[in-house]
């Protein structure tokens, strides 16, 4: 019976829909890999990632957010090593060993954080953040630790790439979220300048990374950098007052809905090509046009942002969403090469047609978020 209340109340969570959403297009864009080989697995393996990540949503229990965040994370490994032949384990051996010493240090910072709130020790409480939060920037890929980022978006198989550029970026971030909101109240200023510093330096080195960059895979690479950048500034709202935590939640996690279709789309164009209606729907929604997915979220984050005193750091994010414009509009001419009917082509439609979803101003996301992290 508590199988099926949890079942129950996992269908029943407002976020359920749209992690399905990203969960089924991540299983159909599955089926492009011929030669799959573990065909079948990988289907059980996303929806154990999909199932995880809306249970996610609803636990405030430390065990089980650490649990989750292994079970999404775990998966990953093997997923990002399927490709048209032979596995790919030089990426595999690669990737795992990143993801690894991320899961460490991010298991280590959650349990000191608790630890230090409940003897109320501030230099505990620092070491705790400084390795949550290193461990977050390990496995989402947030500079200057994303050297694994490139060289994996580029050498694995495109379609793998999409899972683990997508699906796999939530949980971690939930949980930080939840472990940050139940006991920053040690959390002093000086935690949260480093805190943003890193998030800028994560959008400067992303985008201008992608600027640079020679081909799809690596703007991409780059591109989920600054992503994080901007998705990691919600983090420094924590400690304001709770309008605008919810607000900077409801930011950080549209962005990673942003970030999950518009991964999706790109990567699945990559493999077969797509029509140039939905690269520029893709682009126009990363790079912040109303009233795409894209401009909501950032505005979310930047409104978060002022009102918790980092204006600097909003300002930070609107440059580099004019700096992303350029590499943003060459992706359109890069996998924009004419339309075909493909499962590939049909995962980046409704990759595109996602971006819709906020057309009616969003307040509801914000009141979902208010009413799942109070």
């Amino acid at each position: 019976m508590s199988v099926f209340a949890t079942l129950l109340a996992i269908y029943a969570t407002p976020f359920a829909p749209l992690i399905f959403a990203v969960a089924i297009l991540n299983i159909a864009s599955l089926l492009a890999i011929r030669r799959n080989q573990i065909v079948g697995v990988d289907y059980a393996m996303v929806a154990l990632m999909a199932v995880a990540t809306i249970y996610a949503f609803l636990t405030w229990d430390l065990g089980e957010l650490l649990l989750l965040f292994i079970v999404v994370s775990t998966p990953t490994y093997l997923l990002i090593m399927i490709s048209e032949g032979r596995l790919n384990v030089e990426v595999g051996v690669k990737y795992v060993t990143f993801m690894v010493l991320a899961t460490v240090l991010f298991i280590m910072g959650a349990s000191m954080l608790y630890y230090a709130h409940s003897i109320q020790s501030y230099t505990l409480f620092a070491l705790g953040f400084l390795a949550l939060i290193l461990g977050l920037a390990l496995e989402v890929g947030v500079a200057p630790l994303h050297e694994w980022v490139p060289d994996v978006f580029e050498s694995a198989n495109p379609i793998a790439v999409s899972i683990i550029a997508s699906l796999a970026k939530f949980v971690p971030f939930i949980v930080a979220y939840k472990v940050l909101l139940s006991t920053a109240t040690l959390a002093v200023e000086q935690l949260l300048i480093i805190l943003a510093v890193i998030s800028a330096i994560s959008m400067f080195l992303g985008n201008i990374g992608a600027l640079t960059a020679k081909t799809a895979s690596r703007v991409l690479a780059y591109s989920t950098v600054a992503n994080m950048g901007y998705i990691l500034a919600t983090f420094v709202a924590i400690t304001a007052p709770k309008e605008f935590v919810y607000y900077a939640i409801a930011g950080g996690l549209l962005q990673l809905f942003v970030n999950a279709f518009g991964k999706i789309g790109f990567f699945n164009s990559i493999k077969d090509g797509s029509s140039s209606f939905n690269a520029y729907l893709l682009s126009f929604s990363f790079i912040g046009l109303p009233p795409l997915m894209g401009f909501w979220s950032k505005l979310f984050i930047i409104y978060a942002l002022v009102f918790s005193n980092f204006v600097w750091l909003a300002v930070l994010l609107v440059i580099n969403s004019a700096i992303s414009v350029p590499y943003y509009l060459r992706l359109v001419r890069l996998v924009g090469t004419g339309w075909k009917f493909t499962i590939t082509n049909a995962v980046t439609l409704f990759s595109a047609l996602a971006m819709l979803l906020t057309l009616i101003p969003p307040s509801w996301f914000v009141e979902i978020v208010a009413g799942g992290f109070r």
